[in-house]
Formats: C-alpha cells, sequence, structure tokens
C-alpha cells in the first residue's frame, strides 16, 4: 500500500486512536479490494441514530456499541470527531425529528434515537435525517470524492454531478468519514467510468412516475457491475425527474453510474458515454417494459387502504407545494394515516409558505428524517393496506408484509387518502 506522510502518521497513532483505527479498517478494505493507493473524502453522508440492527449489540452505551458495529472492536474508543476536510452530514433515522406517537414508537426510544444523534453531532456530523442530501447543501461537484450510505446518492453523485463514489456500506463511510480516505478504487478511478452498455428507450417518457418505473425497467435488465447510458428523446427534464431514475436504478439493480446521453457530464452524447470502448450489449426500454415494471409492483384488485406515503427520496419543496395545492380543499379520509416524508429545513419552508398548514387541515401530516421502511414493523404492523408514491418505498414494504401494496403517481396517492379506497382504475397504464 502506498501510503502519504499524513496516512503513516495516522498508523503511527499521532492523530488518535479513533483515526488510527477508521484508517486501519480502510487500508483492509483496500487490501481485499486489490487498491493499492487511498484518495481523499470531502462529502460523507453516515447511518447515524438508533437503528434496529443496532440491538444485535445488546448494550445502550454509545461508544461501546460504535465500537462493535462500526469499527469491529472490543474495546470501547470514543467517537469524538471527523476528517477536518470532509462535510458528513447524516442519512435517515428510525425516528421522526419531532414525533413519536404517530409512528407508534416509544418516548424511551424516541430520547434514545436523539441522544445517538447528539453523540454524531458532537463528533462533527451534521444532522440532516435526508436520504436526499442535496436537498440540505451536500453537492460533490465534478471529480470530487464522496461516500454515501446510500445506493440512490451513489448513482445520483456518479451521474449526474460527475462525483466519484462506491457503494461502500455502513461502515466503511463511517471510516472514510474519521480518517478521510477511501481506497483509490472502482468509480474513483477515472478509467473505470466508461459506458458498458447502450440502452435506447422509445417509451414515452415525461411524468415523475415514468422516470421512476424507467429505472426500474432498466435496472432490472442491467449486468452486474455494467455502466449503461440512456438515449431516448425526453421531455422537460429536470432534477427531480433524474432522481427519481437514478434512485429506483440504483435500487433494482447493483448500478452506481447511469450516463444520460446529452444530459449528464461525462456523456455529452453516446459515444462520449464509451469513450473508445465498445458496447457489451445494446437494448431497446419500450412502453411494453414500463407497464411490466409497473405491474409487478403494484397489486391487482381495489380495496380499502388505510396507509398512503409520499416521498422517497425525500420530498423537495416544489413537491410539497405541489401536493398542498392538489389536496387542498379536500378532506383525507379519517381512516387513513396520510403523510408526506422530507427533510426539516424543507418542512420549515413549508411552514413558512403554508403548505403545512393545508396538508394538516386536510387531515395529512409532514413528517421528517426518516421513512416507513426505515421505521420498520412497528410502525407497519398497524395497517392493513398500502399506497406509495415511490417505487423503492413500495418495494421495500413489499420484502416486509404480505399485506396488499399499490403503487401510484401523487394525484392518484392522493385521491386514494380521500376516498380510503385503491380501485382498479387507478392503476397506471400505458
Amino acid at each position: 500500500m502506498k501510503l502519504t506522510p499524513y496516512e503513516e502518521s495516522v498508523l503511527n497513532g499521532s492523530h488518535g486512536r479513533l483515526v488510527q483505527v477508521a484508517l486501519e479498517n480502510i487500508i483492509r478494505y483496500a487490501d481485499v479490494l486489490g487498491a493499492t493507493e487511498l484518495c481523499e473524502v470531502t462529502k460523507a453522508t453516515v447511518f447515524c441514530g438508533a437503528h434496529h440492527y443496532l440491538n444485535f449489540c445488546n448494550t445502550d452505551n454509545f461508544h461501546e456499541l460504535f465500537t462493535k458495529m462500526n469499527l469491529g472492536k472490543d474495546e470501547i474508543i470514543t467517537f469524538n470527531q471527523t476528517y477536518p476536510n470532509c462535510y458528513t452530514q447524516s442519512c435517515v433515522s428510525p425516528c421522526d425529528q419531532f414525533s413519536f406517537d404517530s409512528l407508534h414508537q416509544s418516548k424511551k426510544y424516541f430520547d434514545k434515537n436523539t441522544s445517538y444523534l447528539e453523540e454524531c453531532r458532537k463528533a462533527g456530523v451534521t444532522i440532516a435525517g435526508s436520504c436526499a442530501p442535496y436537498l440540505t447543501g451536500w453537492l460533490p461537484v465534478k471529480g470530487e470524492h464522496f461516500v454515501t450510505t446510500e445506493s440512490g446518492v451513489t448513482a445520483i453523485g456518479n451521474s449526474l454531478w460527475g462525483a466519484m463514489g462506491n457503494s461502500d456500506g455502513i461502515e466503511a463511510a463511517f471510516w472514510s468519514s474519521i480518517c478521510g480516505r477511501t481506497p483509490l478504487w472502482g468509480n474513483h478511478i477515472e478509467e473505470n467510468r466508461k459506458a458498458t452498455h447502450h440502452v435506447v428507450v422509445e417509451a414515452n417518457i415525461d411524468h415523475l412516475i415514468e422516470w421512476d418505473l424507467l429505472g426500474k425497467a432498466v435496472g432490472m435488465k442491467l449486468p452486474s457491475s455494467s455502466i449503461p447510458v440512456v438515449d431516448g428523446h425526453f421531455k422537460s427534464v429536470n432534477f427531480t425527474k433524474l432522481a427519481q431514475f437514478f434512485t429506483t436504478i440504483s435500487m433494482s439493480s447493483n448500478c452506481e453510474l447511469c450516463h444520460v446521453s446529452g444530459i449528464t457530464p461525462e456523456a455529452r452524447d453516446v459515444s462520449d458515454a464509451f469513450k473508445g470502448s465498445p458496447t457489451h450489449g445494446d437494448w431497446v426500454v419500450t412502453n411494453k417494459d414500463l407497464q411490466y415494471a409497473y405491474d409487478l409492483m403494484c397489486d391487482e384488485g381495489a380495496q380499502s387502504v388505510d396507509f398512503v406515503s409520499l416521498g422517497c427520496p425525500h420530498y423537495n419543496i416544489d413537491l410539497i407545494k405541489k401536493a398542498a395545492e392538489y389536496v387542498e380543499g379536500k378532506k383525507i379520509n379519517p381512516n387513513v394515516h396520510f403523510m408526506i416524508w422530507t427533510v426539516y429545513p424543507i418542512k420549515a419552508m413549508a411552514d413558512l409558505n403554508g403548505y403545512t398548514r393545508i396538508i394538516e387541515e386536510a387531515g395529512g401530516k409532514i413528517y421528517t428524517s426518516s421513512c416507513p421502511t426505515t421505521v420498520g414493523n412497528i410502525f407497519l404492523d398497524h395497517y392493513s393496506g398500502f399506497v406509495f408514491d415511490s417505487y423503492k418505498q413500495a418495494r421495500s414494504v413489499k420484502s416486509d408484509t404480505d399485506k396488499p401494496v399499490f403503487y401510484g403517481d401523487m394525484k392518484t396517492c392522493i385521491d386514494v387518502a380521500v376516498s380510503g379506497r385503491w380501485e382498479v382504475e387507478n392503476r397506471w397504464k400505458r
């Protein structure tokens, strides 16, 4: 392993035991990957909070828990710092930032989660609680090296901004945020970022749900570890649509980088994306592929529902505005828990602009810092029929329950929340 003077000094213990262990783990990780150098990480998201998988450790001592579960050591090492040149932000936690009763959680558990977040904040993590860190200023630029715990953010960072990152996992993200290094491997190397497959989109792609479905339609056909370049005549492309697409393609495959011809920075056109390399495969995505992707996710039939959720990734302020405009003057069925998920700075903007008041007057609520699947079965088990406007959220809940799960666009979801029923005609059709 070729190390810099800084890295050598960290290994010698000059920067303390925490940073030393983090770098030791990064070097072992690099060894497994076959990397011979490290690179500096300047953006990170980390998985903070009292997440349910941590119960395996059977202790509420945060630093003991952190050491065992994230550093892999039996000693207790205080997590009290992050790398000064790395802006580190928290991903979703298992609790809303402010409420717990409506999510069927105890005050004791809520307080534990809050205390864990506070320890991370004191260590230098900016507590944001979002799977969409770009909503709160986490924006790596082209060529900047990042780590993240969120698969969709990996794809967005690599694809849309031309930043450089891999799907490293929870523990490795913490190591990098502490020591500021990650293996120079995979998407961190320019040569590895060339397209491998050409995807021609003949389907009609315009609305947000169609970009969501395109992510599934492309992702389900991708070979492992491939990099597609998507080529089509797209209408009114914007960041929200692309973020939805990249989130879903990463969920439905192991895709970490997807070029979009004429839109993403490393694909001015198809040829630019391949950079002289031959294609490993070509295929076409049609309207039938979108319909097939939809039918995989939305259950058949009609029935009463009591759970309608909007947002995954977290809603931005424009989406909340549109939801408020559509729900204004309507009343949510009293048997339905209608929720919109966002990050709390965006919730503050919704408060300021009156969108929160409109949504709450209709009978809904804006939640922050988590999502239904991250809160988990302590929440989901109270309901008998689910409706989502996110492919990722619908798929995640399907894996956690045998109850009906339905999927539609924002307006369809709101209509269902008002009626309290999912009808056959609510299905998306192409």
